[in-house]
């Protein structure tokens, strides 16, 4: 493939079919080929401790893993007829082999969760493991409504390292023809506790939040003039990041958020991550940071 591909990975499950389906849509969309992944090994907690039980579960998989291929061929194919669809089974640890697949393509696309034989121990981590670690854009693809919102949401949280998310949000919104809201979720743990008789937080934290709005503001305004065919909306909000970056999935066709570097804690951005992952309503998309 000479132009950069969607990649999109199955296991056979119908989780991995919602991604495959999903994936020719947006190749579609950005008029890009399609490449379809899928691989063969055995889960860590198979345990065979004789060569040809090893070798005769591993031919199992391999063919589950080529009927896989055929049928998300046969699928992309069926909803494009005009798009070039490329297979390749890829070796290796699943969630690694696809992750390393994702490398130099315009994004990688993978179901969670499934609802497939292996998808349980596979497909899942998959998703994480991708999420966590792979170069390009990672759409995890939940379930989704066949009717278009034409509304991407965005999650802004760190404010002064955003540009990649908001760049594919923005592209996104574009191609689709659809407008753009972006929030910035400020949560302080104390809220609701008692300060000094005072069941309001500290000023200190209005004031940053405050300011959190005002850089948000210029920020939008900077990535109008970019776009100006795409109606933008932004606001912050009071809330866990994780939670109201699920509820707003539920409104969008698309949620992209960013993948900084990960600290401890709840509220650390792979904690965030993880938090949408686990209850968003639709696709989420996760940009790595630049």
């Amino acid at each position: 493939m000479t132009a950069k591909p969607v990649v999109a990975a199955t296991d056979g499950s119908a989780g991995s079919l919602r991604a495959i389906e999903w994936a020719v849509r947006e190749a579609v969309l950005r008029s890009a080929p399609l490449r379809i992944i899928s691989a063969a090994s055995l889960p860590k907690m198979v345990l065979l401790p004789l060569q040809p039980e090893r070798d005769a579960a591993l031919g199992y998989v391999r063919e589950h893993r080529d009927r896989a291929l055929a049928a998300a061929a046969a699928r992309a194919a069926e909803m494009a007829p005009g798009l070039r669809i490329d297979t390749d089974p890829v070796q290796g640890q699943a969630a690694r082999a696809v992750t390393s697949s994702g490398s130099g393509a315009l994004m990688l696309v993978v179901g969670f969760p499934g609802v497939g034989a292996l998808a349980a121990t596979v497909l899942g981590s998959v998703a994480r493991y991708a999420a966590d670690h792979a170069s390009c854009p990672v759409v995890v693809v939940r379930d989704q409504t066949a009717a278009a919102r034409r509304l991407v949401g965005v999650g802004v949280g760190d404010l002064d390292d955003c540009a990649g998310t908001l760049a594919f949000a923005f592209e996104e919104a574009a191609l689709r023809q659809a407008s753009l809201i972006a929030i910035h979720a400020w949560h302080a743990p104390q809220a609701g506790t008692v300060w000094a008789g005072n069941q309001y937080p500290p000023p200190g934290l209005h004031v940053a939040a405050a300011a959190a709005a005002r850089q948000l503001t210029l920020l939008m305004d900077a990535w109008r003039q970019k776009y100006p065919d795409v109606p933008v909306r932004h606001d912050v909000v009071h809330g866990h990041p994780g939670r109201a970056l699920a509820g707003l999935s539920a409104r969008a066709d698309l949620l992209v958020i960013g993948r900084h570097a990960t600290h401890s804690g709840p509220q650390c951005p792979g904690a965030v991550r993880h938090a949408v992952l686990n209850h968003a309503h639709g696709p989420v998309v996760i940009v790595p940071s630049s």
